[in-house]
């Protein structure tokens, strides 16, 4: 089974939810493994603190034209959409950061000039902690665009009867490149009106992907009842509400999994992941769990 753990926006816990679960996965039978696809800002490996046993560099495809060969048609610029090849006087131009890696330009390219070469764009490193295999990718600075990483991260995931996605805030293509495929997404929002909007905006794009998906408010007594309206009336399962505790901020603050030190805490995270699992959670009128006592 494969879990996405996404939000709207950052800053709501979604890295907290998803190494809590991926560390209760790992207390019972069956193989688990945590992929940190946030590849511009993983910060899984801060809780988890994996042993890393490869790193290997991730390249994509990006045109490289023989001058020699060149007839200056500018066929290669009409096509790309995106400007990465311009043709400039006598001279051909390539900018790899805006390449999208389609090939388009060495398909039209009569002469034959243009060959793709890989061009690196980060690092996946893996590893394992305990029982949890461990993936995360490492996007390299000013790179522009991260969903050919993403993929890489993915493709590298280990074989195991449960897989958790840390998924990248916000609803653009890096999130839907990791969400894509999966089983369920649980999305992480926080009771504010930031919070209330961007969860409308990420319930958009998984209901598009026609997804299964529930909601877990963090420190959800702190702010108003918008959100818990919204998805009382849109039909939208909260599974869980997690408030303001002091002893899940500490734990976040020291990087270490709160579910590790705290039974109410590993308890909480074991029956959300029971709840995931068996998919019985299907509206809104259910109790949420809460880790109140």
């Amino acid at each position: 089974m494969k879990i996405a753990i996404a939000s709207g926006k950052g800053g709501t816990g979604k890295t907290t939810v998803a190494t809590n679960l991926a560390y209760v996965a790992s207390q019972r039978t069956g193989s688990v493994a945590y992929l940190d696809c946030d590849v511009e800002e993983p910060n899984g490996h801060i809780f988890l603190k994996p042993r890393i046993t490869e790193s290997r560099s991730v390249g994509r495809s990006v045109p490289k034209v023989d001058a020699r060969l060149c007839m200056l048609c500018g066929q290669c610029g009409r096509i790309c959409q995106y400007s990465a090849v311009v043709c400039v006087g006598s001279r051909v131009l390539v900018y790899p950061d805006l390449c999208h890696s389609c090939g388009g330009c060495a398909l039209v390219c009569k002469a034959d000039a243009i060959k793709e070469i890989s061009h690196e764009i980060g690092r996946i490193e893996t590893g394992r902690t305990e029982a949890i295999q461990f993936v995360h990718g490492l996007l390299d600075v000013g790179v522009a665009m991260s969903p050919p990483l993403i993929r890489e991260v993915k493709k590298s995931a280990p074989p195991a009867d449960l897989l958790i996605i840390d998924a990248p805030p916000g609803t653009s293509c890096p999130v839907i490149e990791s969400i894509k495929g999966t089983d369920y997404v649980l999305l992480v929002t926080e009771p504010t009106p930031f919070g209330l909007n961007d969860l409308k905006l990420a319930v958009e794009m998984v209901r598009v992907l026609r997804l299964p998906f529930g909601v877990v408010i963090n420190r959800s007594d702190i702010g108003d009842e918008q959100v818990r309206d919204y998805c009382q009336a849109d039909g939208i399962a909260i599974l869980a509400e997690i408030p303001d505790d002091r002893r899940l901020a500490e734990a976040y603050a020291q990087g270490i999994v709160a579910s590790r030190r705290s039974e109410t805490h590993r308890a909480f995270f074991t029956e959300l992941l029971s709840c995931i699992e068996r998919s019985t959670v299907r509206d809104a009128g259910r109790r949420p769990l809460t880790t109140r006592k």
